[in-house]
Parts: C-alpha cells; sequence; structure tokens
C-alpha cells in the first residue's frame, strides 16, 4: 500500500521529504470497533492534482481510517519526536543487551537475620 502511494508522489514529480513508520498504536478512542492502528508519517512536496489524487486514494481505501494533510511553507525533514523516542528507546535496550548484568552478592547464610526477614516491631 505504501508502495503505491510513494509510486503516486514520485510518478507526478514529487518528492518524498521524510517517511517514518511509527507501528502499531493504540487508538486514543476505538474506530469502527478497531482498537490498534499502524502509524505512518510523511512529509511531500508535490502538485495540487497529485495531493488530490492522494487524498482521494486515502478517503476511498478500506485500510485508512484517518488521515490529515498539512500544508507547510518549508520541508520538515529531521526526525518526529515519535522517532527520537523510537531511537532512543532501541539504543537503550541495546545497551542493556550488551551491558553485562550486575552479580548479585551471595547470600550470608551464618548471619543472624535472613535477608528476607524483616525488622519486628514491637507491639503493645
Amino acid at each position: 500500500m505504501m508502495e503505491r502511494y510513494r509510486n503516486m508522489i514520485e510518478g507526478a514529480s514529487g518528492k518524498i521529504h521524510r517517511q517514518e513508520d511509527w507501528g502499531r498504536r493504540q487508538l486514543a478512542h476505538s474506530i469502527s470497533k478497531v482498537h490498534k492502528a499502524h502509524y505512518l508519517l510523511l512529509n511531500i512536496e508535490c502538485d495540487k492534482p497529485t495531493l488530490d489524487e492522494l487524498v482521494g486514494a486515502f478517503r476511498f481505501s478500506d485500510a485508512v481510517l484517518r488521515h490529515l494533510v498539512i500544508a507547510r511553507d518549508e520541508a520538515v525533514t529531521e526526525p518526529s519526536f515519535m522517532a527520537k523516542a523510537r531511537e532512543e528507546e532501541e539504543e537503550r535496550e541495546a545497551q542493556s543487551a550488551t551491558r553485562a548484568p550486575r552479580p548479585r552478592p551471595a547470600p550470608d547464610f551464618d548471619s543472624p537475620v535472613a535477608a528476607f526477614d524483616e525488622p519486628e516491631v514491637e507491639r503493645e
């Protein structure tokens, strides 16, 4: 599906400045009894007839639940907040996977108080 929209834009000498796949996410409220959806972000530059054709394709596609078109004066090319957060999360996961787990201290069975015992509280 995404390839079809890409061909539609690039076939009419348009440019795709940014394409982000945010993945499957929970919807704020259900739409037609659907609770999760796949999110995509496209920043494109194209002429008005191509944009009208693209919006028409979005409108008549059963796979597209919602779409939003915003006109901007300049192309936005830097990663969105969602993409930055996803990259940071992937970096944290990669670091935690490469980092060796910290060794836990061995329990001292000779001590009079076991590590899992709670201190006793005086009751009246």
